[in-house]
């Protein structure tokens, strides 16, 4: 992320972090670098030491909900900002945890919400990428997590307390707008996966969980996704993902390399699809104008 090093994983509570913070004398919200020293305080953050001069020009997070704030709703949540570099399959939540955090996954690393069955099989309902964020977005308070929440594709994530977005919603209604309106569109896309499960294809599911994942990389057309990965978002065996790739890549639309999946023929792929990726990025178009990513990280 531009402005914002990431920072080398650490088992808790000696994670290092780094923190976005305004800096007091200026007239518009800038970047500050920051490293822990000491111990963590009540709320679990560690004390803070500036490094260096700050950054100009209010350079945000690479997460478009977050660059979609105003200057002033950005400056009520800047201070308590943090980032850090995730793995994929990294957990955020669990069934029945307290969701006391909210995660806003930046430039190509997406979070992915799962479903267990009483068989013992996880299913994906819906990914998120930098359009977004998961964990409390509308919620006052520490309610349980209904889903288990992972990371999908390992990079960097931004954190804010929810007390901290609580605080900043009470104080500026057009935040508490641009969050609702997200939730809105998080709501939107669960409609749609439902609405697919039932009535689509494994082929244009698959399609259509490949151009998710491809819109949210970094335009290269190779996404690191697995044939296991696939499985799990389709709620199928892996034999049946497999046998869609291999008439994928016989008819020249797709190759695969070990952990990654390159799309050959974006137009075919597209046409394979079924409408519902074209559905959601229009409900997002029409209540969250420019948040939905594309192929590119801007």
């Amino acid at each position: 992320m531009e402005g914002l090093p990431l920072v080398p994983r650490m088992k808790p509570p000696h994670r290092a972090i780094v923190v976005c913070a305004l800096v007091h004398g200026t007239t518009e919200p800038s970047w500050v670098l920051w490293e822990p020293t000491g111990k963590m305080n009540e709320e679990g953050w560690l004390p803070m030491i500036s490094q260096g001069r700050p950054s100009r020009g209010g350079d945000r997070p690479n997460n478009n909900l977050l660059r979609r704030l105003s200057e002033p709703d950005f400056a009520l949540i800047a201070p308590h900002l943090a980032t850090e570099q995730t793995d994929s399959d990294d957990l955020l939540y669990n069934p029945g945890d307290d969701v006391n955090t909210v995660h806003f996954p930046c430039d190509a690393s997406l979070a992915s919400y799962l479903v267990s069955n009483e068989d013992g099989r996880d299913v994906e309902t819906i990914l998120v990428g930098r359009e977004g964020a998961v964990g409390g977005i509308v919620s006052l308070g520490y309610l349980p997590a209904y889903t288990r929440i992972t990371v999908k594709f390992g990079g960097p994530f931004v954190r804010l307390p929810i007390s901290k977005l609580d605080a900043a919603k009470t104080t500026s209604v057009s935040l508490r707008n641009v969050f609702a309106r997200y939730a809105d569109c998080l709501l939107a896309q669960m409609f749609q996966s439902t609405a697919c499960n039932a009535i689509h294809s494994i082929e244009q599911r698959t399609a259509k969980w490949i151009i998710s994942a491809m819109e949210r990389t970094d335009g290269s057309n190779i996404v690191p996704l697995t044939h296991e990965q696939l499985s799990t978002l389709l709620g199928v065996g892996r034999s049946y993902t497999s046998r869609v790739i291999q008439t994928f890549k016989a008819e020249g639309i797709v190759e695969t390399r070990r952990g990654s999946i390159v799309i050959r023929d974006p137009e075919r792929l597209h046409l394979r699809a079924c409408q519902c990726n074209e559905s959601v990025k229009n409900h997002f178009e029409e209540v969250l104008r420019g948040v939905y990513p594309s192929e590119a990280v801007q």
